[in-house]
């Protein structure tokens, strides 16, 4: 069998978060590096320009529709590794999915609808093992500062205490940056979804949906839905859009991992909001709008009226200008079973869903490309099960980010 000729392929690299990732790699890995690199997508004329816009005249470009099998079939027997940003996901990425995991060829994205996740572990994982294909979801800002951060501070804590932290709370203390008309349109198609299907809507309340069927977890979790008092951060806390996904990721990794994090780990995510009233307030009113958006965005006419004058259209999103303005600041505090506790923060220096996700993507895949089939087999992994501390060390050396103990 002949080795692919390209380590990489950007499948959607003329998308809104493909275009930056376009020249994210360029910048880290331009020709000649000792990453091989292609773009690909189904327009030539749109990822000639996006190559034209970031000098990246002498990567190659492949051809290939999300909806072509035997397109995606050709592009994925060239290369090790896929990475898609072709989404919403639910609408655009089985077939994809489909033809790396025939191929046992290794694939990551930045999906955060969970719903697609257990449909495609559901659906491809034993077959997955079988070919060798691993399949990576959530490589972007939903999971890895999530799924990592908690990795990290179980290290952390297994170095200083002994053991791991069986209660782990994270609290997003910053977070600036725009939306994208791609999550836009993802949040709504889970929306739109749910309000079709009540096993989707109990599916989505259920906090170990993605974990092996076996996992046997039974501790009931925190939903942070509206305004609560957080006594280890001294604030008011309110919902965290991403923490319907980024918590099941957890939970996944803590099953795939044997239970690392104990059978009755706890973990929530939520947003500080500031202290005394206007805190409480501003945590009440992220609840009242977020389950406002969601209802809205599942009735028809609503959605239409969202989608026509108020929601940024698939392509459209923040600024380079506002990019480099935006950043987070995740906290972290975890405690042990005998109430030792320690704290970690994950911070980015772009706007988190965009500038700073295509620079966790782009090292996700390289990270990816350098892990031996017999080191890590194939299936459906998460951040923090197959990239660990390799990622890690690549988000701080080359991505803005930083994982750091803070007592």
């Amino acid at each position: 069998m002949t080795s692919p000729q390209y380590d990489i392929v950007l499948f959607g690299a003329s998308s809104f978060v493909g275009d930056i990732l376009t020249g994210y790699m360029m910048a880290q890995y331009p020709p000649g590096s000792d990453v091989k690199w292609a773009v690909a997508g189904r327009s030539a004329n749109k990822l000639t320009a996006t190559k034209q816009k970031h000098g990246a005249h002498d990567i190659p470009q492949i051809i290939a529709d999300a909806a072509n099998t035997q397109q995606l079939n050709d592009m994925v027997k060239q290369t090790r590794v896929v990475v898609s940003t072709v989404g919403p996901y639910a609408l655009y990425g089985e077939p994809l999915v489909k033809a790396c995991v025939e191929s046992g060829v290794d694939y990551c994205d930045l999906t955060g609808e969970v719903q697609w996740y257990k449909r495609m572990v559901d659906k491809y994982e034993t077959q997955a093992k079988q070919s060798g294909a691993r399949i990576v979801h959530c490589s972007g800002f939903d999971s890895i500062p999530s799924d990592l951060g908690v990795y990290f501070l179980q290290q952390q804590a297994q170095a200083k205490f002994g053991k791991m932290c069986n209660l782990v709370k994270q609290r997003v203390a910053r977070l600036k940056g725009g939306a994208s008309g791609g999550t836009v349109a993802s949040m709504v198609n889970i929306a739109k979804e749910a309000a079709k299907d009540p096993s989707l809507r109990k599916e989505l309340q259920n906090p170990y949906s993605i974990c092996p069927a076996n996992h046997g977890f039974k501790r009931r979790q925190e939903n942070i839905g509206g305004a609560v008092y957080d006594e280890d951060f001294e604030q008011w806390a309110g919902p965290f859009v991403m923490a319907a996904v980024n918590t099941r990721v957890v939970h996944r990794s803590n099953a795939l991992l044997n239970n690392a994090y104990g059978e009755d780990f706890a973990y929530s995510e939520a947003m500080l909001m500031g202290k005394g009233g206007k805190g409480k307030t501003r945590a009440r009113n992220m609840g009242w709008g977020l389950n406002i958006f969601m209802l809205l965005a599942a009735l028809g006419p609503s959605r239409w009226i969202l989608e026509r004058f108020f929601l940024p259209k698939p392509g459209e999103g923040p600024t380079p200008e506002e990019q480099l303005k935006g950043n987070f600041d995740y906290r972290f505090v975890g405690k042990t079973d005998d109430g030792q506790v320690i704290k970690v923060k994950v911070t980015g220096d772009r706007d988190p869903g965009y500038g700073s996700t295509a620079k966790m993507l782009g090292q996700a895949a390289v990270c990816l490309a350098n892990i031996k089939k017999e080191d890590k087999p194939g299936g459906f992994w998460t951040p923090a099960t197959i990239y660990q501390d390799d990622l890690i060390q690549r988000l701080q050396d080359k991505s803005g980010l930083t994982f750091e103990v803070m007592n």
